[in-house]
C-alpha cells in the first residue's frame, strides 16, 4: 500500500453542475438494466464502469463521471432492484458481482476501468478479484468489505430487522410513512458530512430519486434483501471458504486506489485503510471532513487521485498526450 497521489488541479474541466447523464433501458438475460451513459470528450478515453451503494442509483455518479470525461468513456448502472432498473431474482453481492460481469460482457466494452462505491466496492472487489481480464483499473470510494463492529454504522439500527419475516413489509411500511422530502434529508445526512457542498440541483435530483423509489412496489424488499445479503457476505469473509471478500481482495491484480471518508458514517472508517492494505497494488486517501460518498461531495479532489492513479500506471490518455 502506498499514498494516492492527486494531479493538479488545472487538469480538470472547469466547475460546473451537470445535470444527470443520458439514460436508457436495456434488456439483459431476460430483465431490464438502466445504464447512463458519460460521452468521452477525448479521443483515445478508454471505457469505465461505474457501480453504485446501497440505496444509491448511477445519479451518484454524475459529477466524477463529467470530470473524467477527457480519460474515460463513462457508463454508469442501476443495480436489480435500484434507480430504474427491475428487480433481481437475489441480491447477494455474488449476485450483483454476476450482473455487473455480464454487463461487461453484453457491452463488448471491458476490460474497464471499474469504480464502486460501498455496497458496488464490495462487488467490484468481487469482479476484480474472479474476472482479472475484465478489469484495467479499481477504484474504491467507501468500499463495503466486512466490519464486524455495526455500532460504527446508522445501519446497524436495521439489524434486529433482518431477523424478523415480514421484515420488507415493515420497511415498506416504515417508507409510506415518512414524507419523501424528510427522507431525502435524512438520507443526505446519512452519506454527506459537510451538506453545504451539496448544490440545490443536486438536492432536487435526490428528491426525485426517493420519490422514484416511493413508486416501485419493489424496492423496500430489494433494499432490505441486499442488506441481509452484505450482512451475510460480512459474516462469511471471517470463515473458512473461497467466498470470502477479503480472499477474493487479496486476489485483486489491477492497480486500485481506495478512498476514504473520516466522517463515514455508515462504513467503519477502518475498512479503507485495510481494504489498501490487503489488496496487492493499492493506493489510500484518507478525506478528512468527508462522509460515504466522496464522489457526491468532493468530486474534484476524487476525480484528481483518479487521475493520479491513471497518469501513475500508464492507464488512459496521459496529460502530455492531451497537451500534445
Amino acid at each position: 500500500m502506498k499514498r494516492a497521489t492527486l494531479c493538479p488541479e488545472h487538469v480538470l474541466p472547469e466547475h460546473r453542475v451537470p445535470p444527470p447523464w443520458p439514460g436508457r433501458p436495456v434488456r439483459l438475460d431476460g430483465s431490464v438494466i438502466y445504464v447512463r451513459d458519460t460521452p468521452a470528450t477525448g479521443p483515445t478515453a478508454e471505457p469505465a464502469l461505474y457501480v453504485h451503494g446501497l440505496g444509491g442509483s448511477s445519479q451518484n455518479w454524475t459529477d466524477l463521471a463529467g470530470l473524467l470525461a477527457h480519460r474515460l468513456e463513462g457508463q454508469a448502472i442501476d443495480l436489480p432492484g435500484f434507480g430504474r432498473s427491475e428487480p433481481g431474482a437475489r441480491y447477494t453481492v455474488p449476485a450483483f458481482a454476476e450482473r455487473v460481469v455480464r454487463w461487461i460482457e453484453h457491452s463488448g466494452r471491458g476490460p474497464v476501468h471499474l469504480f464502486g462505491n460501498s455496497l458496488g466496492g464490495a462487488i467490484s472487489v468481487h469482479v476484480a478479484g474472479l474476472r482479472p481480464d475484465l478489469v484495467r483499473t479499481l477504484t474504491l470510494v467507501s468500499p463495503a468489505l466486512p466490519f464486524l463492529d455495526f455500532r460504527r454504522s446508522l445501519q446497524g439500527r436495521l439489524l434486529p430487522l433482518l431477523a424478523l419475516p415480514r421484515a420488507e413489509r415493515l420497511a415498506a411500511r416504515r417508507l409510506a410513512q415518512v414524507a419523501p422530502e424528510v427522507m431525502a434529508q435524512q438520507v443526505m445526512e446519512a452519506c454527506v458530512a459537510d451538506l453545504s457542498r451539496i448544490s440545490e440541483q443536486r438536492r432536487q435530483e435526490a428528491l426525485e430519486e426517493i420519490l422514484v423509489r416511493y413508486q416501485a412496489a419493489h424496492y423496500a424488499s430489494a433494499y432490505v434483501r441486499t442488506f441481509r445479503g452484505l450482512v451475510s457476505s460480512f459474516l462469511r469473509s471471517y470463515l473458512p471458504g473461497s467466498g470470502s471478500l477479503w480472499r477474493l481482495a487479496r486476489a485483486v491484480r489491477a492497480p486500485t486506489l481506495v478512498i476514504g471518508g473520516r466522517q463515514d458514517r455508515l462504513v467503519d472508517v477502518r475498512v479503507a485503510p485495510q481494504t489498501a492494505r490487503v489488496i496487492p497494488d493499492s493506493r489510500l486517501l484518507m478525506l478528512t471532513g468527508v462522509g460515504h460518498v466522496a464522489q457526491l461531495e468532493v468530486p474534484r479532489v476524487v476525480a484528481r487521485a483518479v487521475l493520479g492513479l491513471l497518469d501513475e500506471t500508464g492507464e488512459g490518455v496521459r496529460r502530455s498526450d492531451l497537451a500534445g
